[in-house]
């Protein structure tokens, strides 16, 4: 009878021990910051647009230059010009100021619109690549573990070497 009881006991305890492991989710973690940052196609996007900016750049800095220009001899002149020539071009170097802040406005715009353009199929892929690696390996949750993001302890499996092999870099 104390057999019995002693087996039932431990076959309870077993049953039990047996249920709270699989009840346990498996947790990975990831550095996405780092991943996206490694990626080539990040790389390439990176220096499509800072060529992109360097060209908004140069095109400002070169309104601004003839911006000086313009006031440099609207200066010189301003002397031998009526009140009302003067006025007059004071208020076309106004426009043309406003025309300058207008066109880096749109610069900003036109940036951030092709940033997300380029950078938006790169996160995708990455989810993707991530998703299928954390499928693999058994894992139910995956944690960013970007600097910032607030993940305190991270000894769980790191997922950022198969992931980045399974990108093929």
């Amino acid at each position: 009878m104390r057999n019995v009881k002693k087996i039932a006991v431990a076959l309870v305890l077993f049953v039990a021990a047996t249920g709270f492991v699989s009840a346990q989710s498996k947790v990975a973690h990831i550095n996405v910051q780092q991943l996206l940052s490694e990626m080539p196609e990040m790389k390439t996007a990176q220096a499509e647009l800072k060529k992109l900016q360097e060209t908004y750049r140069a095109d400002i800095q070169s309104s601004m230059k003839e911006l000086q220009n313009k006031l440099t001899q609207y200066q010189n002149e301003a002397t031998s010009k009526t009140n009302e020539e003067n006025e007059k071009r004071a208020l076309e170097l106004q426009g043309f100021e406003k025309n300058i802040q207008e066109a880096e406005q749109t610069a900003m715009q036109e940036l951030q619109k092709k940033q997300q353009e380029l950078f938006a199929p790169i996160s995708d892929k990455a989810k993707a690549a991530i998703e299928k690696v954390a499928a693999s390996q058994g894992f139910e949750y995956v944690i960013d573990a970007s600097p910032g993001l607030s993940l305190i302890v991270a000894k769980g499996k790191d997922l950022l070497p198969a992931v980045k092999q399974e990108l093929g870099f």
